[in-house]
């Protein structure tokens, strides 16, 4: 059984897939809770959240009848950060003609690729090998067995604020559940992305109720991190304000009604709920459009800048794949082709058996791609590259390792 943890600011959201007898991981379980202790990707409130992730993890519990002990929990936000960094090492063999590249080799040149300088309040989240280079040919995705002298790792690394993640952690083992951290933009990839999206280079750009995040793969492999610390709930903040109705309102208002791209206004007037006995007031949807749409600009525009600043080899051929709670906002899609000035689509998840059609939408992606993650982490799954991922693969045996001495030294020096 394999379980995926998504806090958000607005929601907590749980699944939980189980290996069917060919392996293929199955979702048997799903359960969804507002949020209330989370800002911008970071605690700010144990208990409630304690109690979200509780609420969240039971409804899954008993929609598949199976009692949940851990989890892979999706942490983003505004303190997530992403460097680019480069390991070389020689070759380990006797015969020097001969020398072929093993799995100790690939775990020295990423554990020497990961050895930057990052601040004391910070930890590294992710090492993701971009790609390896033997003998000055570049481009190699998996150099095991490949004879060389010389091996070099590109690599990008993922780094957290160290407090942030321990309350993120606290918070789910204080409900009960054992946590191990992923990130979740690179989660939802993992839900949303085809692999020849992923080749081309694409944008992913996961519209949240706090942070708007976006994961940027080049090649095959991710190449900038970035978070943003705006999101969709600014947009039900707007519209509170504006209209003078409460939090709770404005925010059916926006998912019944709200549309940022006025071609695709349709159905009658928005009622506005009375406060304190007052009468309804109907509105036309276009005032709503008009509440909504600067809002989403401006988050979009700040994607943008971020975006034009990396010096990516060559254009995002895949453009951009939207997917989060604000996907779902009518003309998303729309409003972001004509600021980004590239192809958008909505990213939903990828089929998977026993997944619901009501679940297959961007609301979940995050969740159902961190239950696939820590599948492949467990299994030992991934693409090509030699164990790519922190946590997962060959490459990943020495974190694994420095994880359990820290514990063991946290739990009896």
């Amino acid at each position: 059984m394999v379980v995926g943890l998504d806090i958000g600011t607005t929601k907590v959201c749980a699944v939980i897939g189980e290996r069917n007898e060919k392996g293929i991981l199955e979702i048997t379980g799903l359960g969804i809770c507002p949020s209330t202790g989370m800002k911008k990707g970071v605690v700010t409130n144990i208990e409630a959240t304690l109690r979200s992730v509780t609420t969240a993890i039971e409804a899954a519990e008993m929609m598949c009848g199976r009692e949940v002990h851990g989890c892979w929990t999706g942490i983003g936000g505004s303190h997530i950060d992403g460097i680019n960094s480069r390991g070389v090492v020689t070759v380990s063999g006797k015969n020097r003609e001969t020398r072929e590249i093993g799995p100790a080799d690939l775990s020295r040149v990423l554990q020497i690729a990961q050895e930057v300088v990052i601040p004391m309040d910070r930890q590294v989240l992710e090492v993701i090998p971009q790609s390896y280079i033997v003998d000055n040919q570049k481009g190699i995705r998996n150099p095991l067995d490949m004879l060389g002298v010389r091996l070099e790792a590109e690599v990008h690394i993922i780094t957290c604020s160290s407090t942030g993640a321990q309350n993120l952690i606290n918070c789910v083992n204080r409900a009960g559940f054992h946590a191990q951290l992923i990130l979740q933009s690179l989660a939802a990839g993992r839900s949303v992305l085809t692999e020849e999206e992923k080749d081309m280079g694409v944008a992913l750009v996961d519209l949240g109720g706090g942070t708007t995040e976006m994961l940027v793969y080049s090649e095959g492999a991710p190449y900038s991190t970035t978070s943003i610390p705006a999101g969709t709930e600014l947009v039900t903040r707007d519209i509170s304000i504006i209209k003078g109705i409460s939090f709770e309102n404005a925010e059916k208002i926006k998912i019944a009604a709200g549309c940022c791209w006025e071609s695709l206004l349709e159905g009658e007037d928005v009622i506005i709920p009375g406060i304190g006995g007052r009468p309804t007031i109907p509105i036309p949807r276009k005032h709503v459009l008009e509440i909504i749409r600067p809002r989403m600009e401006e988050i979009y525009r700040m994607v943008k800048e971020k975006l034009d600043k990396l010096a990516l080899a060559r254009p995002l051929g895949a453009g951009i794949v939207l997917t989060g709670g604000g996907a779902m906002l009518s003309g998303a899609a729309e409003l972001a082709s004509y600021i980004f000035k590239m192809p958008v689509r909505v990213g939903n998840p990828l089929p998977l058996p026993g997944l619901a059609e009501e679940y297959c939408n961007p609301v979940y992606a995050t969740a159902i791609g961190l239950a696939l993650e820590g599948n492949d982490r467990e299994t030992g799954g991934g693409d090509e590259r030699g164990g790519e991922k922190s946590g997962g693969g060959k490459g990943g045996d020495f974190l694994r390792i420095g994880k359990l001495v820290d514990w063991l030294k946290k739990e009896f020096f």
